[in-house]
C-alpha cells in the first residue's frame, strides 16, 4: 500500500506484515481465483468490478479514490475488499481504478469467508490481518489529522465468563482491551479472540447498527471504554476519506458475517430434513 502522505517507519513494517498475512491466508484458502484484467480507468470503478468479491492485486497498481481525491494505491499483494456503502449510495462510494492497467485475482467474498471461519487457523489469520490493517489505517489517519479531539475514557474490569458486549444490543462504548483475553461469538458460535491492545466494538459505533457479536471475557479482562459519540467525533475529525474507508470495512465485515450465519442455518436445516426422511 502506497499512501498519499509521508508515514512513519512502523507503517512500512505493518505493511510488510499485512502482505505476509494475506499470502499466508491465501495459502490456506482452497479457492481457484478468476483472473481479471483492468484496463486504464480515469474515473468510476474498473470494468468488471463486483462488490461481492475480494480482489488481490497480482500486478500493477489500483488507485483508491473518494470524493475526487486519491487516498492511496494498492500494490501487488494487496487486497481490495468490497465497498458495501458505495454499492448503495454513489455519493458515498469509494472508486477503484488504474491509470496504467493492472491484473487482479478475484474471489467470491461469501465463499472466501466461509472457508476463513471453517478452521481456527484461518480465523486467527483473518483476525490478525484485520488488526494489522486497522493499525495501518490508524497511522494513516493520525498523519492527516489536523486537530486533537478530547475524549473522556472510562475503565472497567471483567471476570472470566462475564459478558462485555451483548449481540443485538445498542452500542454505548468502544473498547480497548488492555489485559486479558476475550472470546468473540456470533449466535453462540466462537469466531475469534481479542488480545491485549486490540480495539473492539467499533463497528456498531461506525455503522449505528446493533452489536453484531457477543464478546465474553475468557480471563480477567481490563478495558478502556470510550463513549461511541466521542469515538465517532474522533473519527469525523479526520479527513472524510478515512471515515468512509473505515465505515466501508466495518459494513463489509458485518454483511459477510450475517451471510455466513444464514448459510450455516440453512445447511443445518437441510441436514435435519434429510436425516428425518431416512427414519
Amino acid at each position: 500500500m502506497l499512501a498519499s502522505v509521508e508515514l512513519p517507519a512502523d507503517f512500512k513494517l505493518l505493511n510488510q506484515q499485512y502482505r505476509g498475512l494475506v499470502q499466508a491466508l491465501l495459502d490456506e484458502i482452497e479457492i481457484l481465483p478468476i483472473r481479471v484484467e483492468v484496463a486504464p480507468t480515469q474515473s468510476g470503478n474498473f470494468r468488471g468490478f463486483d462488490p461481492a468479491k475480494f480482489y488481490l492485486v497480482a500486478s500493477g497498481t489500483i488507485s483508491v479514490r473518494y470524493a475526487d481525491r486519491a487516498v492511496y494505491l494498492l500494490e501487488e499483494g494487496d487486497v481490495l475488499l468490497p465497498d458495501i456503502a458505495g454499492s448503495r449510495d454513489v455519493d458515498a462510494a469509494v472508486f477503484y481504478g488504474s491509470e496504467a492497467g493492472a491484473s487482479l485475482s478475484s474471489f467470491s467474498a461469501l465463499e472466501f469467508m466461509q472457508q476463513v471461519f471453517s478452521r481456527p487457523s484461518t480465523t486467527k489469520l483473518w483476525t490478525r490481518l484485520l488488526v494489522t490493517y486497522s493499525g495501518m489505517m490508524l497511522r494513516l489517519t493520525a498523519m492527516q489529522t489536523q486537530i486533537d479531539v478530547i475524549t473522556t475514557p472510562g475503565f472497567a474490569l471483567y471476570e472470566p465468563d462475564e459478558i462485555i458486549i451483548n449481540q443485538g444490543e445498542r452500542a454505548q462504548y468502544v473498547f480497548n482491551l488492555t489485559s486479558g483475553l476475550a472470546d468473540v461469538l456470533v449466535d453462540d458460535v466462537p469466531v475469534g479472540i481479542i488480545s491485549p491492545g486490540e480495539i473492539f466494538g467499533a463497528m456498531a459505533a461506525l455503522t449505528h447498527a446493533d452489536r453484531s457479536a457477543t464478546v465474553r471475557a475468557r480471563s480477567r479482562c481490563s478495558v478502556v471504554k470510550v463513549p461511541t459519540s466521542q469515538f465517532t467525533e474522533l473519527i469525523k475529525s479526520n479527513p472524510a476519506t478515512i471515515h468512509a474507508l473505515l465505515t466501508d470495512m466495518a459494513n463489509s465485515i458485518v454483511s459477510l458475517n450475517e451471510q455466513l450465519v444464514q448459510q450455516r442455518g440453512a445447511n443445518a436445516t437441510k441436514t435435519d430434513t434429510q436425516g428425518g426422511g431416512e427414519d
